[in-house]
């Protein structure tokens, strides 16, 4: 299982680089499916549900190779429609291959997906839009069997913004008969990646990264090279390892536009920041100040996947920070183990209220899901003492050489597997 041992109260200073996009690099992997021949994949980093994608991608009759941060995607030859289970309950986002296989083959075989635990995740708005398509879609002995023997281009309304419906529409219609539009569709900077990647296929998909995507099927495709976006949120999560330290840090190979709502509320707390086209500039001050009130939105507003960061930033903050997750109702499971360091939290459904303290300590806690561990992180970093983080299985599921990059930066990390 192995543990993270951390020394905290070291300003963190340095340069840090972001690797690819983990919500960009599964749904494009997914893509590669859509048609056989050889795709490569630039920027793409080495982490567990990577490694998943990969498995599943060789169940299906893939053949993968890396080479450094560029894996190479032979789909040649006839690939399969069928995922174990095993596999599926491995990672939530495996779900997206529902479009990309059925796309190729008119059938896919799936079990529901695994993942982090964050509470309900259905997937009933992939299933619904899928059948507006032309799929048949039914369960049995626990497995999800969607079949079509031809989709149809529609015009599809999403119920809610969701990220993993708008890339399941997104595949599955890039080879139905005609146009499908999508409206309330997500606007993610991932939903534009893949997009891109579709289109260098020789897809015709417009308006993704706006609430109105449109999408004219092809019924050929062609394998593709591409580079896939840094990574937001590791961006963020770096940067607010430097701010809770009182640190100066510069983060590289990023797209600051992506976390611009992450970048004002930094600077409500005190932050300087200077940005250019790719990099971040962080110099924090002495101590935080508490932003006030943080609620988390679909893009372009507070991204879900950082209130964590923030949430353990926060605690040795000062003043009093309110913040309100409207996105998954279980991201709050790190404020257990928060209070056990010291940090004075309050949480009444998706509300959380932080209490700056003047410290925190260092102890033993345990991490529960892959943003959760980051902020267990960030908490020790700043703690006073020794800090031991189990569990850190779910922090890889997301950053690559996470340890290593901290400890660049000055951190006192070592990781004990």
């Amino acid at each position: 299982m192995g543990k993270i041992i951390v020394n905290g109260g070291i300003p963190l200073a340095g340069d840090v680089r972001i690797h690819g996009a983990k919500n960009a690099v599964l749904p494009i992997l997914a893509a590669t499916v859509m048609v056989g021949g050889v795709h490569i994949i630039h920027n793409c980093p080495d982490f567990s549900d990577v490694v998943i994608t990969i498995e599943i991608l060789k169940s299906l009759g893939a053949k993968v190779t890396r080479d450094g941060n560029t894996l190479t995607v032979d789909t040649s030859g006839a690939l399969g429609n069928f995922i174990p289970e095993h596999l599926m309950r491995k990672l939530r986002s495996s779900v997206i291959f529902m479009g990309a296989v059925l796309a190729r083959n008119n059938e896919a075989k799936i079990s529901t997906p695994g993942g982090c635990e964050l509470g309900p995740r259905p997937i009933d708005l992939h299933l619904k839009t899928l059948a507006q398509l032309g799929a048949e879609i039914k369960e049995e002995h626990g497995y999800l069997i969607c079949k079509a023997e031809k989709l149809t281009g529609k015009i599809i309304h999403l119920d809610f913004p969701s990220v993993g419906a708008t890339e399941n529409l997104l595949l599955a219609a890039a080879m139905a008969d005609g146009e499908t539009v999508i409206s309330n569709a997500a606007r993610e900077p991932e939903i534009d990646d893949l997009a891109c990647f579709l289109n260098n296929m020789g897809a015709d998909v417009q308006g993704a990264g706006t609430s109105t995507i449109k999408i004219v099927g092809k019924k050929e495709l062609v394998p593709a090279q591409y580079t896939v976006m840094p990574d937001r949120i590791v961006a963020a999560t770096y940067l607010c390892a430097a701010a809770a330290t009182g640190g100066e840090v510069t983060v590289t190979h990023m797209c600051p536009e992506h976390i611009s709502a992450v970048l004002s509320v930094l600077a409500d707390c005190g932050c300087y920041l200077f940005s250019t086209e790719d990099t971040v500039l962080l110099k924090a001050p002495k101590r935080l100040l508490a932003p006030g009130s943080i609620k988390t939105m679909p893009y372009p507003g507070f991204p879900t996947d950082a209130q964590s960061l923030f949430l353990a930033m926060l605690c040795c903050a000062d003043g009093t920070s309110i913040i309100t997750e409207t996105i998954f109702e279980s991201r709050f499971k790190p404020v257990p183990e928060l209070c056990r360091m010291g940090a004075k939290i309050s949480v009444d459904g998706r509300v959380a209220v932080v209490c700056g303290t003047e410290r925190l300590s260092g102890t033993e806690v345990n991490a529960s899901d892959l943003r959760g561990g980051a902020a267990l992180v960030i908490a020790a970093l700043m703690a006073d003492g020794t800090t031991v983080i189990n569990t850190p299985e779910f922090i890889d599921r997301g950053y690559e050489n996470f340890e290593a990059n901290l400890a660049q930066l000055g951190a006192d990390i070592i990781r004990y597997r």
